[in-house]
C-alpha cells in the first residue's frame, strides 16, 4: 500500500481496532494511570517492530506457502494470551497495590504475536514495493502507533478512574483478562467454524 493517505487510514483503523495490545494497554491505564502506563508504548512499538519486518521480509513468504505452520502460529498465539488472561485475572487484585498489572514485557510478547502483525506485514507496510520503499512507511506506522497507544492507555485510564470512584477497581484487571482471553478463544476456535 503506498498511497500515503490510504497508509495512514488503514494503520489507524487496524491500530484502534480493540485487540489483545490495546487491552493491555487500556488496562494498564486503568490500573496504574495515564503518565506510568505511557512506558509501555515502547514495548508495543519494539514488539510490532520486530514481528511486521520479520513476517515482512523473511517469514511472510513462507507461512504463505504454509498453511499448517500458520496454524501451528494461531494456536500458539492463543495458548499464549489464554495464559496471560488466566495470569492477570489471578493477579490483578493483589497487583492494583502497586500497579503492575501490566508489564512492559507482557506488552511486548503480545504485540510481538499479535495478529495485526500479518495485516500489516502482508498487507499495508509495502514491503515488496522496492528496497527502499518501506523504511518510511514503517516509521510511519510507529508514529501512529504513538499516538493510538497512548489513546488506549488514556481511555483506559478514564474508565479505571471512573470505576475505582465507584469502588469498582477491582472489576479492572479482570475485565481486561476477560477481553485477552476472549481474544484468545477466537483464536483458538476459529478455524473450526469455517
Amino acid at each position: 500500500m503506498e498511497d500515503p493517505v490510504l497508509f495512514v487510514l488503514a494503520v489507524l483503523a487496524v491500530l484502534g481496532t480493540p485487540g489483545p495490545t490495546n487491552t493491555l494497554l487500556a488496562t494498564a491505564g486503568a490500573t496504574a494511570g495515564l503518565r506510568r502506563s505511557l512506558p509501555l508504548i515502547v514495548a508495543e512499538a519494539a514488539g510490532y517492530t520486530v514481528s511486521v519486518i520479520t513476517l515482512g521480509l523473511v517469514l511472510g513468504p513462507v507461512v504463505a506457502g504454509a498453511p499448517l505452520l500458520a496454524g501451528a502460529l494461531r494456536a500458539a498465539v492463543g495458548v499464549y494470551l489464554l495464559s496471560l488472561a488466566l495470569r492477570l485475572w489471578r493477579r490483578g487484585g493483589a497487583a492494583l497495590a502497586t500497579g503492575a498489572v501490566v508489564t512492559p514485557c507482557q506488552v511486548f510478547v503480545t504485540t510481538l504475536l499479535n495478529p495485526k502483525a500479518i495485516v500489516f506485514a502482508l498487507g499495508v507496510v509495502p514491503f515488496g514495493a522496492g528496497r527502499g520503499v518501506w523504511p518510511p512507511y514503517m516509521l510511519g506506522f510507529l508514529l501512529l502507533l504513538v499516538s493510538v497507544g497512548a489513546a488506549w492507555i488514556a481511555a483506559g485510564a478514564m474508565l479505571g478512574g471512573a470505576a475505582g470512584r465507584r469502588g469498582w477497581g477491582g472489576a479492572v484487571p479482570r475485565v481486561g483478562a476477560a477481553a485477552v482471553g476472549s481474544f484468545a478463544v477466537l483464536l483458538l476456535v476459529a478455524p473450526f467454524l469455517r
